[in-house]
């Protein structure tokens, strides 16, 4: 949040420029000389390790903060489903199978950054990894429908540029897997899972567990193909197993299209006052 006290003490952002400036001397140009808040060696040193973690939590927290977001709608699903006018590039039969779920997160997107943009764009803001595929789609709905929307990227060896529908103010990078995940989940008011891979898989089962354990509220937790989801998993098959409660099963919903995610979004939605 924005901190406009008046300090009486010479502020960081002055004395880093004026460090800049110091005489050019065997001490100066030493490593042990640099400010240590402006020192990007020694703050990626593997005792800082703990400030870097810290660091990634603050930073979105306290810009979303800034943005007055109070609530998101988080969007999971792969990084390689092309969307359907494309599809003849995908890598499998499968994925251009898979492509006109890529309409339905777009349009899902679309749809819900409506009713966000009803609450002044603070609530229900759409919030992606960031990247190709699914997430592109949840972004270019959101921009389709002319409001903001949320990235979260995160650095890796290939393919993670952020896709140009990311609102740029509300797109951030990430070294740690666990705080992008906590900041996935953070002001959620909603998950949508769509076919994925390991990472979608990762994020989908964290969640849920997070649910299954009172961790996290429970909240409409929808899963785009149902064909797709049980051929994957065996559901009913852990249940069976005693390795999940039966009531477990009732934590999340199969959906196909974006127009019966908005509708249990909604009614869950309406539920939630009525209790209230």
């Amino acid at each position: 949040m924005n901190d406009d006290r008046i300090s009486q003490f010479r502020d960081a952002h002055t004395d880093r420029r004026h460090a800049r400036l110091v005489p050019d001397t065997p001490q100066t140009r030493a490593p042990a000389y640099r400010l240590a808040f402006a020192d990007d060696d020694f703050l990626c040193r593997k005792e800082l390790r703990p400030v870097r973690l810290q660091l990634e939590l603050l930073k979105p927290e306290m810009i979303l903060n800034e943005r007055g977001i109070r609530s998101t709608v988080v969007l999971f699903g792969g990084s390689r489903i092309p969307e359907p006018e494309h599809k003849e590039t995908a890598r499998t039969k499968t994925l251009a199978d898979l492509s006109h779920f890529y309409a339905e997160a777009r349009e899902f997107s679309r749809l819900m950054t409506l009713k966000s943009m009803a609450a002044y764009g603070k609530e229900f803001v759409i919030a992606t990894g960031g990247g190709p595929g699914v997430m592109e789609a949840g972004n270019r709905g959101a921009a389709d429908a002319g409001g903001s929307s949320i990235g979260l990227n995160i650095v890796l060896p290939h393919e993670q540029a952020p896709n140009s529908y990311v609102t740029p103010g509300l797109c951030f990078n990430f070294h740690y897997f666990a705080i992008r995940k906590m900041h996935f989940l953070m002001r959620a008011r909603a998950i949508c899972v769509f076919p994925g891979g390991f990472g979608t898989l990762d994020e989908m089962f964290e969640a849920l567990t997070l649910i299954q354990t009172d961790r996290m509220k429970k909240m409409p937790f929808l899963l785009f193909g149902e064909a797709f989801w049980r051929r994957i998993i065996d559901w009913e098959g852990l249940a069976e197993a005693g390795t999940i409660s039966p009531e477990d099963l009732e934590l999340f919903r199969f959906v196909e299209t974006a127009q019966e995610a908005m509708e249990i979004v909604e009614r869950w939605e309406a539920a939630t006052r009525d209790c209230d």
